[in-house]
C-alpha cells in the first residue's frame, strides 16, 4: 500500500489491498493473515467483514486506505487484532476488549457449552465465573440460560469495567454481577453455586518469554502468569470448591493440556468430587475438565 509496492500505479481495490496485506502479514509471522487482513480492512472502512466480498473490485477511498495502512503497520509489529479493532467474537457474540484485558479465545467456548448443557433443566441456577476477563464466559452463559443469575470476578479493575459494559451491551446486566477482587474474596459469605467456571492464569513463569509476541508483549501477564508450574491459581481455587458448589453442582476449568492430570489429582484430594472428566477443545486437545460435586463430600 505504498509507492514502493509493485504495480503502484494500479488502483487500490479491495482485492489488491487484501492480497498485499495477507502477504505482508504472513511475512511478519501472522498465523491468520487472511482473517487479520479482512478484519482490519472492515474496521478501517466501518463495514461488516462480509461486505468486503461484494466489494472486491471497488477502489478503496483514500481515508480508508490511510486508516488501513496504520492498522497493518501496528499488526505487523505484533499488536493483537482484537486490541486494534476493540472487539473479539466469542460464542457468536461481539465482546469489547481493550489493551490490558485478556482476549477471549475460541478454545474457551468448550466451558460455555458444558455449562449451558448442565444448567438447561435447573430452575434459577447460580453461576460463578472466576477470572472473568472480558466477561465472555459469564455473559455467554447468561445469554443462553435465561433463568441463571451469574456472578463474575476479576482482580483487574479494567477487566471489571469492560465486563460490566459487555454485560449491559448484551442485555444481561440485570443478571450478571461483575465484582472486583481476588478469586473468592468479594464473596466471603456467598451462597453455594450450581456451577463454578474458570479460565484462570495457567502459564508457567518461565514460559512467558517464549510466548508469541502478540501475547507476550501486549496481553496482561496478570491473566497469564501462574507461577513456576502454572498451577498456583488452581492451588488457591480448588480447596475452596467443596464449600462453594452445591451437591450435584459442576466445576469447569480450562488449563494447559499438560496440567490436566495434576488438576485432576487436586480435585480428587478434596474427596468432594466424583469422576473428573477431561474436555476436548476445538483442536481435540484435552484443555479443560469437568467435575461433579458429590453429595457426601
Amino acid at each position: 500500500m505504498s509507492s514502493t509496492t509493485p504495480a503502484a500505479n494500479a488502483d487500490w481495490t479491495v482485492r489488491r489491498i487484501l492480497d498485499w496485506t495477507i502477504n505482508h502479514l504472513r511475512d511478519k509471522g501472522s498465523d491468520s493473515p487472511r482473517l487479520d487482513a479482512e478484519v482490519l480492512l472492515a474496521h478501517a472502512w466501518n463495514c461488516p467483514r462480509i461486505q468486503l466480498y461484494t466489494r472486491y473490485d471497488i477502489v478503496v477511498p483514500d481515508d480508508v486506505r490511510a486508516r488501513m495502512r496504520d492498522l497493518v503497520k501496528r499488526r505487523a509489529a505484533a499488536e493483537p487484532v482484537a486490541y486494534l479493532v476493540g472487539r473479539r467474537e466469542f460464542f457468536s457474540l461481539d465482546f469489547e476488549v481493550r489493551p490490558g484485558v485478556f482476549i477471549p479465545r475460541p478454545t474457551t467456548e468448550m466451558l460455555v457449552i458444558e455449562a449451558i448443557a448442565f444448567l438447561k433443566d435447573r430452575p434459577a441456577p447460580r453461576v460463578l465465573d472466576l477470572c472473568t476477563g472480558s466477561g465472555c464466559i459469564a455473559i455467554s452463559i447468561a445469554r443462553h440460560t435465561p433463568a441463571a443469575t451469574v456472578f463474575a470476578i476479576d482482580r483487574n479493575p479494567l477487566a471489571v469495567e469492560v465486563a460490566t459494559a459487555n454485560a449491559a451491551r448484551h442485555g444481561v446486566g440485570d443478571r450478571v454481577t461483575v465484582l472486583e477482587g481476588d478469586l473468592f474474596d468479594p464473596i466471603a459469605d456467598f451462597a453455594a453455586c450450581d456451577v463454578i467456571v474458570t479460565n484462570p492464569p495457567y502459564v508457567r513463569t518461565d514460559e512467558l518469554p517464549t510466548l508469541a509476541a502478540d501475547i507476550r508483549d501486549h496481553e496482561p501477564h496478570l491473566a497469564l502468569d501462574a507461577g513456576a508450574d502454572g498451577l498456583d491459581t488452581f492451588r488457591r481455587i480448588i480447596p475452596e470448591l467443596p464449600a462453594r458448589i452445591v451437591p450435584g453442582g459442576l466445576f469447569l476449568a480450562e488449563m494447559d493440556p499438560q496440567q490436566v492430570t495434576a488438576v485432576t489429582d487436586m480435585l480428587n484430594q478434596t474427596g468432594a468430587f466424583g469422576p473428573v472428566t477431561p474436555i476436548a477443545d476445538t483442536d481435540r486437545q484435552h484443555r479443560g475438565l469437568r467435575a461433579i460435586r458429590e453429595s457426601n463430600g
